[in-house]
């Protein structure tokens, strides 16, 4: 009798036992984007650090496709148990308004912390013969859509970020959409596009190397990390313009696993060797609660709303 009262015990305590024991298996962690970008360099610097302090495995899962909807989709319709997560970036607000159908919605998910964010940076080809933005429109403006910019995809931060760069200055570009940040960073330096507006998570390494030649970087002052780099603002150009990388999971995940996945992201951006690798690549750590990531979320789409509107962006 006292073995089956224990075994009654154990099966109704088993939920909060269960949530107790977080996580108990590897945890995969869905980027929508192909592998290389700068959404993948975010990942890595985290997972390390997640799979020490939780004790198991956590592993990174390329879903790319569709601007990213692929791979969203497949974290919406997962189980809500904190055994799948979204690391995603821009094109999660951005969706909804190019869009007229998705099959999912922003309701399918449980923001659990905002990583970081990145400013853009114009990269041309290294033996491109454009030295400065004011160079760059000038000959957009003289040779009208003749120019190939490239970007992770139709509706992309970069595909974003060119439409608002041409909406300001009255420019065209033709469109080259990629699977994601390292083919894109890839088809800069072969020579394949002219350029290529993106986070420095993706562009840093080869601008180091010298294999993509920088013009500006979109944020209202320069950044340690390139600090010879002048700001569009430097150059007479009032444009700004980023990404941003959040972890979410699906809706109707346990809150107390949502908690627990912040408190250790958390604990991973305060740790002084993932801020430097962060820092390195000219991104600004963030942080927050779940209810500061979900309220910077509504505030993004309604901005990227007005801008996909301003610079006339229609996806199917």
């Amino acid at each position: 009798m006292q073995r089956i009262l224990f075994a009654l015990f154990l099966l109704l305590a088993s939920p909060a036992f269960a949530q107790d024991r977080y996580p108990s298996r590897t945890v995969e962690i869905v980027i929508p984007f192909a592998a290389g970008g700068g959404t993948d360099l975010i990942a890595r610097v985290l997972i390390d650090r997640l799979s020490e302090s939780l004790q198991q495995r956590f592993v990174i899962i390329n879903r790319p496709g569709a601007s990213t909807n692929i791979g969203t989709a497949a974290v919406a319709n997962a189980p809500a148990d904190g055994y799948t997560l979204l690391l995603t970036s821009i094109s999660f607000t951005a969706n909804p308004s190019l869009y007229r159908k998705l099959s999912y919605s922003q309701k399918d998910f449980a923001p659990i912390a905002l990583i970081a964010n990145s400013p853009s940076i114009l990269v041309v080809p290294a033996a491109y013969p454009i030295n400065s933005v004011a160079e760059l429109v000038a000959h957009l403006k003289a040779h009208p859509g003749e120019l190939n910019y490239a970007s992770y995809g139709a509706g992309s931060g970069p595909h974003l970020a060119a439409g608002l760069l041409q909406d300001i200055t009255g420019t065209t570009m033709q469109h080259v959409p990629y699977g994601g940040g390292s083919p894109a960073t890839v088809a800069v330096l072969r020579g394949e596009v002219q350029m290529l507006l993106a986070g420095s998570l993706a562009v840093g390494a080869q601008i180091q190397s010298g294999g993509v030649k920088p013009l500006a970087i979109a944020s209202e002052a320069r950044t340690p990390a390139f600090p010879n780099l002048p700001t569009f603002r430097e150059q007479g150009i009032d444009y700004l313009s980023g990404t941003w990388f959040g972890l979410l999971a699906p809706a109707k995940t346990p809150p107390d696993i949502i908690a627990r996945l912040n408190k250790e992201v958390l604990a991973a951006l305060r740790s002084d060797a993932v801020r430097a690798r962060i820092a390195e690549q000219g991104s600004d750590v963030v942080g927050g609660s779940p209810e500061d990531f979900a309220k910077f979320l509504h505030d993004e789409t309604e901005r990227l709303s007005a801008v996909i509107k301003r610079a006339n962006i229609h996806l199917d």
